[in-house]
């Protein structure tokens, strides 16, 4: 097929730029809120809380509908539909005046986003069974690389002009439209098509079928538990290090791009030769117990420069979601892969929109200028917290489990392949 790899790159170049366009925001975000609400930072941080809500939810309402409209209309046209509405919502935010229109906004941008579905159904659509799992690496390669470059290009571009980032990302975000138009053709042949359904679109739906399998609910809800403390501290962290130490976008942007290098490090690197040798159980605990020490070290660090001391070390976190995960998907035989990952992106999902609400909710009432102590790592001890918790419940569940647990932690029982990147 003389057009598998050229596909395969435009899916890479969209799902890069999915998450390039949440990264180019995220330094520049919080200052244009409070811009447009002239209040100060902890007034602001309720509706950067209420944006972060609302892009979750539409995604967490929207991938399955998305997926299933692809199994009907084809990859193609979802994809490129959902593109187009990536860039009109870049030119909208750029010259959006008021913060109604931002939130108007963000949900546009977050049901387009959703269009990870189509995008990793095209993979599998163009890929012999032997090298679908070697191809779908390219999804967690996108989401690394758009982790690294979006916050560091958003806080370079936002020490210019603050919509000068949402000038950019519409730019290319277009520019992926056209090439995907003209150069890249469909991948759903006719006859592997099926009629939309909603039952396959109700992600609530994926959740009931999860509580069968005990093993794989255990472990999800640790998951769910361990998204929600991290994104607590994703939603706080340009507000806290912004009042804390005085940070503008230029050195949130490069924070946040030392974030994603050491994630991409560890966790497409170092974690292949971490969790063989440690074993899954023992590494989600090693896992769990260095994002719980690490979130506790960054909301008492006094000074900016302990927070890059504090990174490297956060990052080996990421082995203990990844092993989860693993065990998750050996838990369950090939013919159910799909709804059992998809019953766990839809409670990241869940994480992903009330994390925003309640952490920066936090923050602002902790650092209120009627308080006469403010406490800004408010949130980052609640998410080291409920990485605790994380741990707890999967401890439960493997000693429930005993023998079955430690079995597929050798790798003996199931079919599950590496175990899957936890983002977030």
């Amino acid at each position: 097929m003389r057009h598998r790899k050229p596909a395969l790159g435009f899916i890479f170049v969209t799902l890069f730029l999915d998450i390039l366009g949440i990264g180019l925001i995220v330094p520049i975000l919080p200052k244009l809120v409070q811009q447009l609400g002239g209040g100060d930072i902890a007034a602001a941080s309720h509706p950067v809380g209420a944006l972060g809500a609302i892009y979750a939810l539409m995604q967490f309402l929207f991938a399955p509908v998305l997926g299933s409209l692809s199994d009907q209309y084809g990859r193609r046209p979802v994809i490129l539909i959902a593109l187009a509405g990536s860039a009109l919502d870049y030119l909208l935010l750029a010259f959006a005046a008021t913060l109604p229109w931002f939130f108007i906004g963000r949900a546009i941008s977050g049901l387009s986003g959703a269009n990870i579905t189509a995008a990793t159904a095209y993979i599998a659509d163009i890929s012999p069974p032997e090298k679908r799992a070697a191809n779908f690496g390219i999804i967690g390669a996108a989401f690394g690389l758009g982790f690294i470059v979006g916050p560091l290009l958003g806080g370079l571009l936002g020490d210019v002009n603050l919509r000068l980032p949402f000038l950019v990302a519409a730019a290319v975000t277009g520019a992926n439209w056209m090439y995907g138009f003209f150069c890249v053709p469909e991948s759903l042949d006719a006859q592997h098509r099926r009629p939309f359904s909603w039952r396959r679109a109700n992600p609530v739906g994926s959740l009931v079928a999860l509580r069968k399998n005990e093993l794989a609910f255990g472990l999800a809800v640790s998951l769910f538990l361990l998204n929600l403390g991290v994104f607590c501290v994703h939603s706080t962290w340009v507000l806290y290090t912004g009042f804390r130490y005085d940070w503008q976008p230029r050195q949130v942007g490069y924070s946040l791009a030392v974030v994603g290098i050491t994630a991409a490090i560890v966790q497409g690197g170092l974690a292949r030769m971490i969790i063989p040798k440690l074993g899954e159980v023992r590494s989600i605990i090693v896992g769990n117990l260095f994002s719980a020490l690490a979130l506790i070290g960054y909301g008492t660090a006094t000074r900016g420069w302990m927070i890059y001391v504090i990174l490297p070390f956060g990052a080996f976190g990421g082995i203990g979601g990844q092993s989860a995960q693993g065990l998750v998907s050996k838990s369950v035989g090939p013919t159910e892969q799909g709804a059992i990952q998809g019953a766990v992106t839809s409670l990241g999902s869940i994480a992903g929109f009330l994390a925003p609400i309640i952490a920066t909710s936090l923050f602002g009432y902790f650092v209120d200028s009627r308080r006469s102590t403010p406490i800004p790592g408010v949130s980052f001890y609640l998410g080291a917290l409920l990485v605790f918790g994380a741990l707890a419940v999967a401890m439960r569940t493997i000693r429930r489990h005993g023998a079955g647990i430690a079995a597929r932690s050798n790798g003996t029982v199931g079919g599950g392949g590496p175990a899957a990147t936890v983002e977030g």
